[in-house]
């Protein structure tokens, strides 16, 4: 049950993200809860900090999730957030203690060209034959 509960938890959030909701998409933090960004070395320590730079964010963005998974404690989306419309591939590791996440942890990737040595050993995740699989799901999402 709880699995469940944290799984609508985290649909909300990301709806709320990709709407501007910062209210809803707050909701989900412990009062104490932190925020870690390895890439710029940021760490930020309590929800309402996490709001307000996020609310302060100067901009456009838009989240689009292509997988959530986990159990328990531990839970892991995969998706794309886009600023100014420029993706970014990003994963949030999300520990939650209850039902409300205690620790987040952010890992953004900028999108490359594939490699020409590679091509005869590879597919395009976009391919339309992968359009009938949950894989082909996220594949064609980008991911």
């Amino acid at each position: 049950m709880r699995d469940q509960e944290i799984r609508e938890a985290l649909n909300q959030h990301w709806a709320a993200s990709d709407s501007g909701d910062f209210a809803t998409e707050h909701d989900i933090y412990q009062e104490d809860a932190v925020l870690d960004y390895p890439q710029s070395r940021e760490r930020i320590l309590g929800r309402h900090k996490i709001q307000i730079t996020r609310t302060l964010q100067p901009s456009k963005k838009r989240f689009v999730v292509h997988r959530i998974m986990g159990s328990g404690d531990l839970w892991i989306t995969e998706y794309v957030l886009t600023y100014d419309g420029q993706p970014s591939y990003t994963v949030s590791i999300m520990e939650f203690r209850g039902v409300k996440v205690a620790h987040e942890t952010q890992y953004f990737a900028d999108p490359f060209e594939a490699s020409e040595w590679r091509k005869k050993w590879v597919e395009n995740m976009d391919s339309p034959k992968d359009q009938g699989s949950p894989e082909g799901t996220f594949a064609r999402l980008g991911g």
